[in-house]
């Protein structure tokens, strides 16, 4: 009986520590928002370049909206909202060291 009472307990605490461990794909957001705002500031970027990386952030910001609508996230759409995250990270850092003077 103890044992029983042992796997449970240890079955609802991995529980637990996965759904707290779960991605937070609105502070990456968010993150990447204020950074590209920094960049502009900063005129690391253009305006051009500024304003594809705000619609792109626009995309991600609706994806996640509609993804939590329903209150479950399937593997498909974490891995959707993920891709279309590290995709704007990497474009940022492109655009960010591209060389040019502004």
């Amino acid at each position: 009986m103890k044992q029983i009472t042992t796997i449970m307990l240890a079955a609802i605490f991995t529980c637990i520590s996965i759904a707290a461990h779960a991605q937070n794909f609105k502070a990456q957001q968010q993150s990447q928002e204020r950074t590209i705002k920094a960049a502009r500031k900063k005129g690391k970027v253009t305006p051009n370049e500024y304003e594809k990386l705000m619609r792109e952030q626009d995309i991600i910001r609706e994806a996640i909206m509609k993804y939590e609508a329903d209150g479950v996230w399937t593997e498909h759409e974490k891995n959707v909202v993920h891709d279309k995250l590290v995709r704007a990270q990497k474009r940022l850092r492109r655009y960010r060291t591209n060389g040019e003077m502004y």
